[in-house]
C-alpha cells in the first residue's frame, strides 16, 4: 500500500504533499528534520492521507495535487492561510 499526504506546517501554516509507502517513518523524517526541503518549517501535522495500492498512481497523483490549481484549492478546503 502506498499513500499520498497531506501536512500542515505549524510554523508557517504551508501546505506539503508527499507520497510514501510507509507514512509513519515518514511523517516522523519530516518532523526530525531529516528531509531537506521541509526541515525548516516544522513541526508537521498530518492533515490527510489516500491510499493508492501502486507506487506508481500514488506519484501520479501526488504530481496531480502538487499542481497550483489543486494545492490551492487542498489550501481553502483546510483553511491554510500563510503566515509571512
Amino acid at each position: 500500500m502506498y499513500y499520498v499526504y497531506f501536512l500542515l506546517s505549524s510554523i508557517n501554516n504551508d501546505l506539503y504533499i508527499g507520497s510514501t509507502e510507509n507514512l509513519e517513518v515518514r511523517l516522523k523524517r519530516h518532523n526530525n528534520g531529516k528531509i531537506r526541503s521541509t526541515k525548516a518549517y516544522k513541526p508537521w501535522k498530518l492533515l490527510r492521507y489516500k491510499t493508492y495500492p501502486t507506487r506508481s498512481e500514488a506519484v501520479r497523483m501526488e504530481r496531480f495535487y502538487k499542481t497550483h490549481q489543486q494545492k490551492d484549492l487542498l489550501k481553502k478546503r483546510y483553511g491554510v492561510v500563510a503566515k509571512w
